[in-house]
């Protein structure tokens, strides 16, 4: 089988994974590898990093991180954008990546980081996860769900900002994919 995907950097932020084949609609791509681990060692371990500093944790539903850090795969290095073409299935504390639509090679395979906040999140904090995929339905924001204090003003100042080059790129401190 031919290698089928390559990590390379990403207009949308840092590195980004990118298709070297045309993918399925439906095709299981690759599995998210890394040391699971509980939410608190997870804090612990990413606390004492830089502002700014990649993290690679990927929330179980049973409560338990995968840190893509510690001996993960090119899966970390998937890209949100909020018109996804692949999506995330959990199997027994496993989480797979799936392609959700046919993908041509050269294409960056994204996903829909969904990320939960606490309600009573700032302004401040809420734009540490604004979105800069691009796509048509970009809701401007990483978050999921309706997300009280991220509307339309703070999507479109970042839309703004993004298009006249002014905004940079900023990582979450966790990311809660």
């Amino acid at each position: 089988m031919s290698k089928r995907m390559t990590v390379r950097q990403s207009p949308v932020h840092g590195k980004g994974v990118y298709a070297l084949r045309p993918l399925r609609a439906g095709e299981r791509i690759f599995e998210y590898k890394g040391k699971i681990i509980t939410w608190r060692s997870a804090a612990r371990r990413y606390r004492l990093r830089e502002d700014g500093a990649h993290t690679f944790l990927f929330g179980l539903s049973d409560g338990r991180v995968i840190d893509g850090g510690q001996g993960g795969n090119w899966a970390r290095w998937l890209n949100h954008a909020c018109q996804a073409n692949c999506e995330t299935v959990e199997i027994d504390g496993h989480v797979f990546i799936d392609a959700c639509r046919d993908i041509l090679p050269g294409e960056e395979l994204f996903i829909d980081y969904a990320l939960e906040l606490p309600e009573d999140a700032c302004e401040d904090t809420l734009r540490e996860y604004v979105c800069r995929c691009g796509t048509p339905a970009c809701r401007g924001t990483m978050l999921g769900g309706a997300v009280a204090g991220v509307g339309s003003e703070v999507a479109s100042e970042v839309a703004s900002e993004v298009a006249s080059g002014i905004g940079s790129g900023v990582s979450p401190a966790i990311i809660l994919i």
